[in-house]
């Protein structure tokens, strides 16, 4: 094996731990400072190399990013799929190996259009690349938006760019940082750290201005009810009562709360077919001026299968109805978990395709905020709080809150519920509303307009979490613009890069031209 093989080998080998210590800078690690140190790596390694092995490293570095980042996913599909130990590794390993494709893709893009050129690489054009693969990863089969780089600076300066340009911003950010700090480290020249420098002075800028403003005058009580209901027992017919009963003893201990919260699907049946507790519950949350929503699951007359949330009690639509209550539904639907991609060729390989109500039916993408106690709330269901776009199309003048249910029992004792919780306060930063979260198992929190979580119950206790929250007034830039500052940056940044490349090239063909004369 020649010397230059040995080298190539190594840097394959090197791309893979440089991408895995990526996840220790997201919750429940938190070390931001990991963050820019696995993109310096990472761009190191690409330096001077052709566009295929630049793909190749890409794709490395992929496999060891997602590869301890998503494991929390295999926890679903061998605990509760029914899958083989060999199949549902199998599965992993397409699953990873596809969102490796995106770092791969990056590489071979670096080195193709701005090989020889460092700078434009690392300041310019590569910055950009990153981001528009970030895009698409979050859009494409529906999108998976999960380990966006940006969330890990949730605690950092660099935090303040996300009520102006939203978490892709930060990621912007970061990669700009790293960018320049490889520029200076490996070309040894000062001037690209500048651009660091640069960075974070407007980061530290961007956070004097206060864009919303709380209103202590309309202050809201909330009980979050943490049910810590196993997941092998939820949908056994023998738990459905003891289940509700679980649920009304904890929320009759709290009555005279505002807002009363219960998960996703924290009841146990199809709504049709326990209208006489749903009304009983109803009546009960009127007489004592409390609301009530829950999670829970309905299907309609055609068959088809909606996760939707439910408003019981005060400001719902008068005594509970079946036929005429209002109902959020989930929109952005888990692939696999919620619906099945290409259904027909997989549902017949294994029992994990063909879980109970694994066929749902999508909401509409933008929906009216929820009424509750005469406050306007802005829901999410579960994977949809990832859609940083579609909870901001959802966020209206009138908003008052955030609220997310979910279910996390899924993913066990994994890191999944801890990036799950991140995410959450991400969005709750970026649209200045504080965000309520409840969840079966953990992590139920409150999160306050600048995404700190001010109150939150242990994971795998039952439990119920009380709080006085205070809505805010007012909307962020990124709630007002959404990503088009990004977009702007994107095409000025390439066109920069274009004309600096072409005066470039200008510039050697006068040089010829007049060694020639």
């Amino acid at each position: 094996m020649t010397k230059k093989t040995l080298i190539s080998l190594g840097q394959l080998l090197a791309a893979v731990p440089a991408g895995a210590i990526a996840t220790l800078s997201f919750s429940p690690y938190d070390y931001a400072f990991i963050a820019p140190l696995t993109l310096i790596l990472f761009f190191l390694l690409l330096q001077k190399q052709p566009p295929k092995r630049s793909a190749l490293i890409g794709f490395f570095y992929g496999l060891g990013m997602f590869g301890t980042g998503i494991s929390w996913v295999h926890v679903s599909i061998d605990t509760f799929g029914g899958m083989p130990k060999i199949a549902s590794m199998f599965l992993m390993c397409l699953l990873i190996s596809y969102l490796a494709l995106y770092p791969a893709l990056f590489g071979y893009l670096f080195n193709r259009f701005n090989r020889q050129r460092p700078f434009h690489q690392l300041l310019l054009s590569g910055p950009v690349i990153w981001l528009v693969l970030d895009w698409i990863r979050g859009w494409l089969f529906t999108g998976f938006p999960w380990l966006w780089m940006g969330y890990s600076q949730l605690n950092t300066p660099l935090a303040h760019f996300a009520p102006i340009f939203g978490v892709e911003g930060i990621t912007l950010a970061l990669v700009l940082i790293s960018g320049s700090i490889t520029a200076t480290l490996y070309y040894r020249n000062w001037r690209p750290f500048m651009v660091a420098v640069l960075v974070v002075i407007l980061a530290v800028l961007a956070g004097i201005p206060q864009w919303v403003k709380p209103d202590p005058k309309h202050s809201v009580s909330v009980a979050l009810i943490q049910g810590n209901i196993s997941q092998e027992e939820k949908w056994l017919p023998s738990h459905r009562w003891p289940t509700l009963m679980k649920y009304m003893d904890l929320t009759r201990d709290n009555w005279g709360a505002d807002l009363i919260i219960w998960p996703e699907a924290a009841i146990p049946a199809l709504e049709e077919d326990i209208p006489t507790f749903l009304q009983n519950l109803d009546s009960a949350a009127r007489a004592n001026n409390s609301t009530v929503i829950t999670g829970i699951l309905d299907q309609k007359s055609d068959g088809e299968f909606f996760n939707n949330i439910l408003t019981l009690g005060v400001d719902a639509d008068g005594p509970y109805n079946y036929n005429t209550a209002t109902r959020y539904t989930k929109h952005h639907l888990l692939p696999f978990g919620e619906f099945v991609p290409f259904a027909s060729i997989l549902r017949p390989l294994a029992p994990f395709f063909n879980l109970p109500m694994s066929s749902f039916s999508r909401g509409a993408y933008i929906q009216p905020n929820i009424q509750a106690h005469g406050y306007s709330i802005a829901p999410a269901l579960c994977y949809e709080i990832a859609f940083g776009e579609q909870i901001r199309q959802n966020v209206t003048k009138k908003t008052e809150l955030l609220l997310t249910l979910s279910n996390d029992a899924w993913f066990g004792h994994s890191i999944g519920p801890f990036q799950h919780m991140e995410i959450a306060q991400m969005r709750a930063l970026e649209l200045g509303k504080p965000l309520l979260r409840g969840t079966n198992t953990g992590i139920t929190a409150v999160v306050d307009l600048n995404g700190h979580i001010t109150k939150e119950l242990p994971q795998f206790v039952t439990g119920v979490l009380k709080d006085k929250v205070i809505p805010t007034i007012g909307m962020t830039p990124y709630t007002t613009l959404g990503s088009w500052p990004l977009y702007g940056y994107c095409l000025w940044a390439l066109a920069l890069s274009w004309l600096l490349v072409r005066r470039k090239r200008g510039h050697f063909r006068d040089v010829r031209l007049t060694e020639k004369e």
